[in-house]
C-alpha cells in the first residue's frame, strides 16, 4: 500500500505540499476567527424544563449546542483521546492493516475523503470509522492495537450511547413528541468517526475538513481542548470554543426535516493549526437505511404548519445527498413539497 496517511509522513514537513493548498476562494485565511462566546451551553444538571427550552432554542437559532455535566467522566474522555492519538501515531505498517476506502468496510482508516484519488485538493486529516453497537457484533472488527483500544473505546461507546439517549429524549420532549420518539429505527446506528489533524505547516492555506451539514439525525462530538471547529453563522465562519469535557451536538439534516424546519442543521468545517495535533471524536446517530422519514407537522399541537417535505426512506436521502455532492440546500429543495 502506498502510504497516503498524513499522520505517517507529515512530521518533518516544513512546507505544505501543493496538493493540500486550496484555491484562494476556498482557503480559510486567517484562522484566528472570533470564538463563539455566545455558543449555546446546556447544563444537564440544571432544571429539566429549562434544559428543554434551551435545547430547542439552540437548535432553532444555532443548529448546535454544547453539553456540560453530561455524566461521562473526565478520566474516560482523556483515556479515549489518548488511545486515539496512540493509534494515529503507530508505525505505518501497523496502520496499513486498517487502511480502506471501501465505505462498506466494518472498520476503515483513510485520509482526506473516500474520494482521495479523484480530489483536486486534499484535506489535512486522517479518519478512523467503525460501528459501535451491538458491541458483541462490532468489537471483533475494531483495531487490536493499541493494546487497550477495545477496552477504552468500548467503555466510551457505552457511555456515549447513554448520553445519546438523554439527548434524544430531551429533543423529543422539547419538540412535543412522546419520549423515545427519536429512538428505535431513527437512531438505529451509532457510528464512531475519529478525525486526526496533525500540526499543519500553513493552516491559512489548508483545511482539515470541508464545510458540510451532517446528513444523519444528530451528531455528538468530543473536540477535546484544541481549537479547530468552525460553524457558519449569518454568513460568517465562527470558531466554536473548546470547553473542558463538553460535547458539541450538531442538529442533523433528518432532525431539520422531521421537525418541519423548527430545528436547523448547521454548516460546519474544521481548520488546522501549526503547533498541536487535534483529535475530534464524533458519534453519528443514524437511522436504519429503510427507516421512513417525514415531518411531524403538529409538533405537540403547538403548530398547524403543513408538512414542508415529502416522505422518503433514509437510503433514498443518502443517495440524493451523494448525487448533490453534499449540498444540503439542494437536497432540501429536492424533498420540498
Amino acid at each position: 500500500m502506498e502510504n497516503k496517511l498524513v499522520s505517517s509522513w507529515c512530521k518533518n514537513v516544513q512546507t505544505l505540499p501543493e496538493s493540500y493548498i486550496f484555491p484562494p476562494d476556498e482557503r480559510p485565511g486567517e484562522i484566528a476567527v472570533p470564538l463563539s462566546g455566545s455558543s449555546p451551553i446546556i447544563d444537564f444538571n440544571t432544571d429539566h424544563a429549562l434544559i428543554l427550552q434551551q435545547v430547542i432554542k439552540a437548535g432553532q437559532d444555532f443548529g448546535y449546542f454544547q453539553v456540560i455535566n453530561h455524566g461521562i467522566s473526565e478520566t474516560l474522555l482523556e483515556e479515549t483521546v489518548s488511545v486515539f492519538k496512540e493509534f494515529f501515531n503507530m508505525p505505518a505498517e501497523e496502520q496499513a492493516n486498517y487502511y480502506s476506502v471501501d465505505p462498506n468496510s466494518k472498520c476503515r482508516l483513510y485520509t482526506s475523503t473516500y474520494n482521495y484519488s479523484n480530489e483536486d485538493t486534499h484535506y489535512w486529516r486522517d479518519n478512523l470509522t467503525h460501528n459501535c453497537h451491538p458491541l458483541e457484533d462490532n468489537l471483533p472488527f475494531w483495531p487490536e492495537k493499541p493494546a487497550n483500544y477495545r477496552e477504552v473505546v468500548s467503555a466510551y461507546s457505552v457511555e456515549t450511547k447513554k448520553l445519546i439517549t438523554k439527548i434524544s429524549d430531551v429533543i423529543s420532549e422539547g419538540l412535543g413528541f412522546e419520549k423515545g420518539y427519536l429512538g428505535g429505527e431513527l437512531s438505529k446506528v451509532q457510528l464512531l468517526s475519529v478525525n486526526y489533524y496533525p500540526p499543519c505547516p500553513d493552516p491559512n492555506l489548508a483545511l482539515g475538513m470541508h464545510s458540510h451539514c451532517d446528513p444523519n439525525l444528530f451528531t455528538v462530538l468530543y473536540q477535546g481542548n484544541v481549537y479547530g471547529l468552525q460553524i457558519l453563522k449569518d454568513g460568517k465562519w465562527t470558531g466554536v470554543e473548546p470547553l473542558p469535557n463538553a460535547f458539541v451536538v450538531f442538529i442533523g439534516c433528518q432532525l431539520q426535516i422531521i421537525s418541519n424546519d423548527k430545528l436547523k442543521s448547521v454548516t460546519h468545517r474544521a481548520v488546522t493549526n501549526p503547533k498541536e495535533a487535534r483529535v475530534s471524536v464524533g458519534t453519528f446517530v443514524i437511522p436504519s437505511s429503510d427507516c421512513h422519514i417525514e415531518p411531524v407537522s403538529d409538533l405537540g399541537k403547538t403548530s398547524t404548519k403543513n408538512p414542508l417535505y415529502k416522505a422518503y426512506q433514509y437510503k433514498e436521502f443518502l443517495h440524493t445527498y451523494a448525487t448533490k455532492h453534499g449540498d444540503f440546500e439542494a437536497v432540501l429543495q429536492f424533498y420540498k413539497l
